[in-house]
């Protein structure tokens, strides 16, 4: 009889989840019905000027309604929701305490601008208290570099790279990645367990954030979710593709259907360095 130990095997199936960015200029109503009929796992609600985004009431009531978990908030942490919220620090405070009302523990930031002086200078600190406060995870995003003139021009601060940073909590989009130069599949695995996140989405490198359909870009998406599902990541992957463009009935939904094959496929492939 060997005496050998088999090895742990996780068997839980990583969850696939809708931002309602990806159904912009559609509403959040729009992406609870729009991920039921696909037949993702949950919703992703980004936090803008719409006042359902901003009620945790009305997004309970499409949780329900359209049997659809809420599995993260992002924070109106953007250029495009300044006026959201007010100051900073309410912004992610007020975020936590929505996710701690809806039933979910993530919540999604970016990295501060530079010119938030006190807020960038403690942010690091102030996002481990902030998150301990509501017993949430708080996942800071990756970003990229800004270029004027083709000179990078310093955006963010700490930066808008989270690897090197003292974040408990990741979140990896690899649009931003693409738009950075950044290899994915290298800064996730380098990652480890600080990845909490995943914005499934691509990009062609063109300097822009294009947010593509993955598999249609420069990033290693199949192999990155192949590694996710090979080491038994615990967070949630979602969808965060830019359908805006969409002009004919149904193209929209085209576009979001084959990001979930894909998601799907790939999270139920080990990679080829795990296999066996």
């Amino acid at each position: 009889m060997s005496n050998d130990v088999e090895p742990e095997v996780n068997d839980r199936q990583i969850p696939v989840a809708l931002s309602s960015a990806s159904v912009y200029p559609l509403s959040v109503h729009d992406a609870f019905a729009v991920a039921q009929d696909l037949g993702y796992e949950g919703v992703e609600v980004m936090v803008t000027n719409n006042a359902v985004s901003q009620d945790p009431a009305a997004l309970i009531q499409l949780s329900h309604r359209y049997k659809q978990e809420i599995v993260s908030i992002h924070a109106p942490t953007l250029l495009l929701t300044q006026q959201v919220w007010g100051t900073a620090w309410n912004k992610i405070e007020k975020s936590c305490q929505m996710a701690a009302e809806v039933g979910c523990d993530t919540v999604v930031v970016h990295p501060p601008f530079r010119w938030q002086s006190n807020y960038a200078e403690n942010f690091v600190e102030g996002v481990r208290e902030i998150a301990t406060m509501y017993k949430v995870r708080i996942a800071v995003e990756n970003m990229y570099p800004w270029r004027v003139r083709g000179r990078e021009a310093v955006a963010y601060l700490p930066h808008w790279d989270p690897l090197g940073q003292d974040y408990d909590d990741v979140t990896w989009d690899f649009s931003h990645a693409a738009t950075a130069g950044a290899n994915s599949l290298e800064a996730i695995k380098a990652l480890g367990s600080k990845l909490r996140h995943v914005h499934l989405t691509d990009g062609s490198g063109s300097g822009k954030d294009e947010h593509l359909v993955p598999g249609t870009g420069t990033q290693q998406c199949a192999d990155a979710l192949q590694h996710l599902a090979a080491t038994g990541f615990d967070g949630v992957v979602v969808a965060e593709i830019s359908t805006r463009k969409a002009k004919v009935a149904g193209e929209r939904e085209e576009m979001l259907a084959e990001t979930l094959r894909f998601a799907r496929q790939h999270l139920t492939v080990p990679a080829p360095a795990e296999r066996g």
